[in-house]
């Protein structure tokens, strides 16, 4: 959807990018066809590792922030209203009044985000196309609309844009509640968000180092603030294909459970897959999970034992020890 109404702007001639100069493109996800845009122009701009990895394999520049100056930007529409604004802030700040061009659904806020910017600039032309929106200007000043770090409950800091950035969300706080006072030895955090689960993790003596794992660089940025204990190792990467120097003692995760608005129970099975396989012969996973989601049997395929170790309404925790070496169809 989105690719057609930027092609559709291109062709057409309402809207003109510079020939010449780099393009950054702000958060586009692996769905967006950019053949629209000259491929030796572009300069992807993705903090989320498995998006920044797919761009990099299709053969973009990609890094994680704008690096220099840019011609024009290409921001396309995050669904959190604050991660947006400071995107459409960078992406001012990086074209020094060049062209910025924002694509957007309408459930991810696209007809807010038009009555906003006509109260600071000029808007130089729209598209209408397939349940969302195509905008363009040049100039204006959106430097109060740059990223704020935010002190939340607990003195955690949080970003826009990261899950549960307005504090420790209930899921967490279900699995943290039902984690053994005894946990040992070297343990992994497989989706560490800001760090919630794994300063509380940090404080069990007994626990000699601590992975922690986060796709989104923004929330891991915020997690190296929150967890200053010496025995915490930060990874940017895919928790699902990320694999330990060595084998782990214990693994904690409240693995995520939706790509943009669509639930997605794989990404579950996924972290669950590669805990077993980074555990030792005695290893534990513990897990946090919504009760609707159907775990128990992927756990038991690659777990010998696994257990309900309680919750709370809208969350069950799973305790699951000694990971099968083969699946149980292959024992």
């Amino acid at each position: 959807m989105s690719v057609s109404r930027l092609s559709l702007a291109l062709e057409s001639g309402v809207l003109a990018l510079p020939e010449s100069g780099r393009i950054a493109v702000f958060n586009p996800q692996t769905s967006i066809d950019l053949s629209a845009l000259k491929k030796a122009q572009v300069f992807v701009v993705q903090d989320f590792y498995p998006v920044h990895q797919a761009f990099l394999k299709r053969g973009f520049t990609t890094a994680p922030k704008p690096e220099g100056d840019f011609a024009a930007a290409v921001v396309f529409l995050p669904r959190a209203k604050a991660e947006a604004r400071a995107l459409v802030a960078e992406a001012s700040r990086v074209t020094c009044g060049g062209v910025i061009v924002i694509d957007g659904q309408k459930t991810d806020g696209i007809m807010p985000m038009l009555k906003a910017l006509k109260t600071r600039v000029d808007v130089a032309g729209t598209i209408s196309k397939a349940h969302g929106k195509l905008i363009w200007f040049s100039g204006g000043d959106f430097s109060d609309w740059a990223a704020q770090d935010t002190e939340v409950e607990g003195g955690f800091i949080t970003r826009p844009g990261v899950f549960s950035a307005a504090g420790p969300d209930k899921g967490s706080q279900a699995l943290l509640a039902a984690l053994p006072e005894r946990l040992k030895g070297h343990g992994a955090d497989l989706g560490a968000g800001w760090g919630y689960l794994s300063r509380a993790i940090l404080e069990r003596e007994d626990v000699t180092k601590l992975d922690l794992v986060e796709a989104d660089l923004a929330a891991l940025n915020c997690a190296r603030m929150n967890v200053t204990d010496p025995r915490a190792m930060f990874h940017w990467a895919d928790a699902g294909a990320w694999k330990p120097e060595k084998e782990l003692n214990f693994v904690v995760s409240n693995p995520p459970f939706h790509t943009g608005r669509k639930g997605d129970p794989d990404i579950g099975r996924a972290f669950i897959r590669a805990s077993a396989a980074m555990l030792t012969p005695s290893g534990q996973l513990w897990m946090v999970a919504n009760r609707h989601l159907p775990y128990e049997a992927e756990l038991d395929a690659v777990f010998r034992h696994v257990s309900d170790a309680g919750g709370s309404p809208g969350f069950k925790v799973l305790h699951a020890v000694r990971p099968r070496r083969k699946p149980r169809d292959m024992q």
